[in-house]
């Protein structure tokens, strides 16, 4: 949801219906009362250009929700001069997208375009994206889908080439404190309150909203009816924050935001930055995870990016998961974020992940090797009269109870080194050990295979 920011500009900005939601009425016409993404819409842009001259091709909006997507739409379909038809994945059919089909044939006819919107098109499922393509191959319609999600992953390929992809980004606070100002004088009925906001209430109103301009106006509209009933005549910043204080920041569970902040965890975690896996920690919280499935994540984290360099952060992570449901919440996820901020500082490695992945992959590519007869067991005398176990070396008997030159691996096999641990933390042991048992077994009389 964008808006006019120009006073001069009163036609773009039509009169709307005062019992309409604030981020409605406050919806511009033109691109001149549109804000934001300027890396599309700048003067120089090819996109503005395209608008402008009405030579529209079919478009995806890829962005965060209240950043414009269905303003941009309704203005591509006022300078195209085109009949403006929308479509919801989350509300319509097949048989909603036949109707509109038809009434775009209608326009058409005409002799004027149709503009087809869909909203959370990736909402829809392969059939229902497919029932488009021949109404955009043979210009039917031009085709406008809006997502929240990654495209690449959420529409089919065929629809995706048909399209143009631009991504729209969050409004910076800048942007919607001057919006939350704009919206007090301009618009009517907020006009006709005479409420002021604090500089601090706006700014405090503007990082609520998460670059959401459409979440900014809810908020405000709510803290101007909160203080007429008060009988205030501005908005402080006590009653900013008391308007804010039951609401929650933007979080997908299942979308692209939630995927991001887990990532940026996961890797803050691996960069050693105990600041930065605290505050993105501390943001899914706010955002309404549940802390088990972080709780989880983080023991994934252990086990992939401190591996054996510190084996006590494992244990630190299945204790902090193990706290948790014990607890609960909120005293559970201190002790999740004690487990965050320890794998965080500790050394990494991950010679394990490279080497489970490694072997995962061999396996695949090479053929099925038996197990050598000195490592199969041989419970009965049948077996041991096939040889199964035929000279095999019980370690606790040998020196040091390693049987050196003894090999564990198909013959085939014999000289692979998969494991290979790194100089940092208790790997760095780990590797002078296996270093020393591997000059044992080079040294060894008594060796496997040769």
């Amino acid at each position: 949801m964008l808006f006019v920011v120009n006073k001069m500009q009163d036609s773009l900005f039509p009169q709307k219906n005062i019992q309409e939601p604030l981020a409605s009425r406050m919806r511009p016409s033109t691109l001149k009362g549109y804000i934001g993404q300027d890396h599309l819409l700048g003067e120089d842009k090819a996109l503005r250009k395209v608008i402008e001259k009405g030579q529209l091709h079919s478009m995806i909006f890829w962005g965060p929700p209240g950043v414009g997507k269905t303003t941009l739409a309704k203005i591509l379909a006022h300078y195209a001069n085109a009949e403006f038809l929308a479509l919801s994945a989350v509300m319509d059919g097949v048989k909603e997208i036949r109707q509109c089909m038809e009434k775009a044939k209608q326009v058409q006819m005409q002799g004027r375009g149709a503009l087809l919107f869909v909203d959370e098109v990736h909402r829809f499922n392969k059939s229902q994206q497919d029932a488009f393509l021949p109404f955009v191959e043979n210009g039917t319609v031009i085709f406008i889908g809006a997502t929240t999600e990654n495209p690449s992953f959420e529409l089919n390929s065929a629809l995706l080439s048909r399209a143009r992809v631009y991504k729209l980004r969050s409004l910076s606070n800048h942007h919607i404190v001057e919006l939350l100002n704009y919206a007090l004088t301009e618009d009517q009925q907020l006009s006709d309150a005479k409420i002021e906001l604090d500089s601090g209430a706006a700014e405090f109103l503007a990082s609520m909203a998460d670059g959401d301009a459409r979440r900014s106006l809810n908020l405000l509209e709510m803290a101007v009816d909160l203080a007429q009933a008060d009988g205030f005549s501005r908005i402080s910043m006590a009653l900013a924050q008391e308007v804010a204080q039951e609401s929650v920041r933007r979080f997908d569970k299942g979308g692209d935001l939630f995927y991001e902040q887990i990532s940026a965890l996961h890797k803050s975690v691996r960069g050693s930055s105990p600041d930065g896996a605290m505050y993105w920690y501390c943001r899914m919280l706010d955002g309404g995870c549940d802390p088990l499935y972080i709780a989880r994540r983080v023991v994934r984290m252990a086990a992939e990016d401190i591996g054996n360099a510190d084996p006590r952060g494992l244990e630190i992570a299945m204790n902090a998961w193990q706290a948790y449901e014990r607890l609960g919440s909120p005293e559970g996820e201190l002790v999740i974020a004690q487990a965050v901020n320890y794998l965080a500082c500790a050394p990494k490695s991950n010679a394990v992940y490279n080497a489970y992945n490694q072997t995962r992959a061999l396996i695949k590519q090479t053929p099925s090797y038996d197990v050598p007869m000195h490592l199969r067991n041989a419970p009965t005398q049948m077996m041991k009269d096939q040889e199964y176990g035929l000279d095999y070396r019980y370690a606790h008997d040998e020196p040091s109870a390693y049987a050196a030159g003894e090999c564990y691996l198909p013959e085939e096999m014999k000289d692979m080194a998969i494991y290979q641990p790194t100089d940092r933390g208790l790997e760095a042991k780990i590797k002078a050990k296996l270093e020393y048992l591997g000059q044992l077994d080079e040294n060894s009389p008594n060796k496997r295979y040769t």
